[in-house]
């Protein structure tokens, strides 16, 4: 009987060791399982703000080169306007004011009022239009038809 006692404990702890040893066995299945999902998940999760960053990054870029290049225009647009403005002193500023008197006055139409403008050049209004023949007004405009002409300054 002790024997039999003996031999059935002994089965009961290979059972036990068995058992014990499939679920460490299934254990470190599931630790890897859950490990491999975690890696999966973190690159994922790391491919995204990766993205993310590098989308910020071109963002930023982008901007810091619109500054430059509005910094860049109004560089051009200062130049121009102080050329312009230098006529004034110029000898035959009078004779280009007379052009622009005369060019004002048939674009605003019959009646039309001219008038110095402060900065140089000449106003002109009538019942329906305005006219601005100002200097700062067509350095401006000198700018603003260079059009495709002034992206050459920030085009390598």
């Amino acid at each position: 009987m002790l024997r039999g006692a003996a031999d059935q404990a002994a089965r009961i702890v290979a059972a036990a060791r068995r058992e014990a040893e499939g679920i460490r066995s299934r254990a470190r299945q599931d630790a890897a399982a859950v490990l491999a999902q975690a890696q999966a998940t973190g690159q994922q999760d790391g491919a995204v703000l990766a993205a993310a960053e590098r989308a910020k990054g071109r963002r930023e870029a982008r901007t810091l080169l619109l500054r430059a290049r509005a910094v860049a225009l109004d560089g051009l647009r200062a130049q121009v306007l102080a050329e312009v403005a230098a006529l004034i002193g110029e000898p035959g500023y009078g004779q280009l004011r007379d052009r622009l008197t005369a060019m004002a006055r048939l674009a605003a139409g019959q009646g039309a009022e001219v008038t110095g403008s402060p900065d140089g050049g000449v106003l002109a209004r009538s019942a329906d239009v305005s006219v601005d023949c100002s200097l700062a007004r067509l350095a401006d405009l000198a700018v603003q038809a260079l059009g495709p002409q002034v992206r050459e300054l920030w085009t390598p």
